[in-house]
């Protein structure tokens, strides 16, 4: 498997003042009107890159993307963008230029009868507590969203368990605003689980409050015909914990962007994904990171699998380590394994850091074949080729299955998995 990777393939890279020459406590100035030539990231060289970075670039950080609820305040999308250069926005049904009025998918509400589910008016002030759009799509759902779907884990429960059913019944385009609140010490599990049809813009603010545990599966389990375009912000505060773990294997088009942002010290996101594209699917993950406090830790691993003519995967790991955000310890990494001919996986990971005084941080991107010496392992046991393939993707898949900590759910995705091997011949 080819690698490309800023790390020791099994250890984590420790960047910080010591490990970088040059680079001070405060960071290392990478404006254009730096004289200092001795840095290669300095002066006019910070213009340069072929994906916009530098001074008056727009894009050039994460912290300086435009947010805003105004859909006319993003100019209209042409595919050129940095954020949508791997999009094809033909496929999108016109969830980026259209009005967004069909029936959003229906909402149920599972689980042991912790959490509540309310609704409110697009106008309530719970919306935009976590969440305010930073694409033209995110903003033309916030247009169109007449309603905003409110699940509530209450102060100090334990042991909560909410899944929530997104029942998609039209490829009308549409829009669709859910809110996931998880008050002071609260501990719950919420599954996302997005099935049926639709052509859908969605929202999702999760609001997790100090010292809360909150882990989300977002699973996009659509029939072949659906578009899906999902904005998902977290804010995390004190002390508090925050797992999200998105899972796409169905739809003909989708693109989930996870972000999570700390609000207090001690605080910990883990962010998971796991997916699966078959010929003709584009899966696109972009997430993003800020840490913008001191003393936090952040940890991001996703997996994919391709098969098929024309199966692609994007993959977009941002991580942001502001000024202030001393102590940080940060990694994310990225693997796909490419089953068959006329698959493409692409992966980005970034990593932006303006302070040098953190426990470490680091980012890895893989992407290959199978492991022949894997293969020549079971193999050389009795095992045939075609079942010595399947262990390996199971295993490859395996690790983030085990992270989602449910059961039924865990099961459910193993068959998935199952089915999705069993439609080629690896």
């Amino acid at each position: 498997m080819s690698e490309t990777t800023t790390h020791i393939p099994d250890e984590k890279v420790r960047i910080g003042a010591p490990s970088i020459p040059g680079f001070t406590e405060e960071g290392e100035n990478l404006s254009p009107i730096n004289e200092n030539d001795s840095s290669p990231l300095g002066g006019a060289s910070a213009k340069a890159h072929s994906h916009g970075g530098g001074v008056g670039v727009p894009d050039s950080s994460r912290a300086g993307r435009l947010t805003s609820t105004n859909v006319e305040d993003f100019a209209k999308l042409t595919g050129r963008e940095e954020d949508w250069r791997f999009t094809p926005l033909k496929r999108l049904k016109g969830l980026h230029s259209d009005e967004l009025t069909g029936a959003a998918p229906k909402v149920e509400l599972s689980g042991n009868d912790i959490a509540t589910l309310t609704v409110v008016s697009s106008d309530d002030a719970l919306n935009g507590v976590a969440h305010t759009p930073d694409d033209r799509v995110s903003a033309n759902a916030w247009k169109y969203a007449s309603e905003t779907q409110v699940v509530t884990i209450p102060k100090n429960a334990e042991g909560a368990k909410a899944s929530v059913r997104i029942t998609g019944e039209s490829l009308a385009p549409a829009a669709q605003h859910l809110i996931i609140v998880a008050e002071e010490n609260s501990e719950a599990t919420v599954i996302l689980d997005h099935v049926g049809s639709a052509v859908l813009a969605q929202n999702v603010e999760f609001d997790v409050h100090a010292n809360a545990r909150l882990t989300v599966v977002s699973l996009q389990a659509w029939e072949d015909d659906a578009v899906h375009a999902s904005s998902q912000q977290a804010l995390v505060a004190q002390g508090a914990s925050f797992k999200h773990i998105a899972v796409s294997f169905g739809g003909d088009l989708v693109r989930v962007n996870p972000s999570a942002r700390f609000t207090g010290e001690r605080a910990e996101i883990e962010l998971y994904g796991l997916y699966f594209a078959d010929a003709g699917q584009h899966l696109e993950h972009r997430l993003f990171v800020d840490h913008a406090v001191a003393n936090c830790k952040s940890n991001v691993l996703y997996k994919g699998a391709l098969q098929g003519k024309d199966a692609h995967t994007v993959w977009v790991g941002d991580v942001l380590i502001q000024k202030e955000a001393v102590g940080t310890d940060s990694y994310e990494a990225n693997r796909n394994l490419v089953l068959t001919d006329g698959a493409r996986a692409d992966s980005v990971p970034n990593l932006e850091i303006e302070t040098g005084l953190i426990d470490g941080a680091g980012h890895a991107s893989t992407t290959g074949r199978f492991d022949d010496e894997h293969l020549f392992y079971l193999m050389a046991r009795g095992i045939d080729e075609k079942t010595a393939r399947r262990l390996v993707v199971r295993g490859f898949l395996n690790e983030i299955v085990q992270q989602i900590g449910d059961e039924a759910l865990q099961e459910r995705l193993t068959d998935t998995i199952e089915e999705e091997l069993a439609a080629t011949d690896n």
